[in-house]
């Protein structure tokens, strides 16, 4: 029988279960009291399979990562909305770097994932390559609303803003759980439409 293309692959299924059980891992015990014989105690699955998928827990840690931004990112959205000349579906697609739902789990792992760019090369280029992704998205975005008003250097800080506001609630939530973060992202977004109101004038 032909497999279905939409249906995951046993091996695809398996990857997909091990990502989830290393996520959790690296969540409750970080990154360095995370070995492979716990990943693969906790997924069931054999250390020499692990090791067949992936050559070391630094392209697990990479994996996850690859597919948090992709499916995060949403790029396709962008994409579309850029296509049809649509500012206000930009603007709304831009919300995610300005606003959070995510649970307190996902800004702790934020946090391994930055204590371990200054002391890992692989993840800081890692880092580094999301990195420019995420850029390259957000520039498309604020040419798309500002008409590719304002200069590069202007739009360039502008990037910068926004991701250190946005990460920077992130970071706080992952050691104060019950920070308030409803005004904090309204005040961000206010003053991020101020600066694309500027950049557009």
């Amino acid at each position: 029988m032909e497999q279905n293309a939409l249906q995951p692959t046993r091996a695809e299924t398996r990857r997909g279960h091990l990502l989830e059980t290393a996520r959790t891992l690296f969540i409750e015990h970080g990154f360095h009291q995370t070995g492979m014989a716990q990943i693969a105690t906790a997924s069931g699955i054999k250390v020499g399979q692990i090791y067949r998928d992936f050559h070391s827990k630094e392209d697990i840690i990479a994996a996850i990562c690859e597919r948090d931004v992709s499916d995060w990112l949403e790029e396709d959205m962008l994409a579309a909305a850029v296509a049809s000349g649509d500012p206000g579906a930009v603007r709304e697609w831009m919300g995610r770097f300005l606003s959070s739902d995510e649970p307190v789990e996902e800004c702790r792992l934020m946090s391994e994932i930055v204590a371990e760019v200054g002391r890992n090369a692989r993840i800081a280029e890692l880092n580094r390559s999301i990195d420019r992704r995420i850029r390259n998205s957000l520039s498309a975005a604020l040419q798309a609303i500002a008409s590719a008003k304002g200069s590069a250097e202007d739009q360039d800080s502008l990037i910068d803003l926004i991701l250190s506001l946005g990460m920077g609630i992130m970071l706080r939530r992952s050691f104060d759980p019950d920070l308030k973060v409803d005004r904090l992202y309204r005040w961000v977004s206010e003053i991020i439409d101020q600066r694309i109101g500027a950049l557009a004038a």
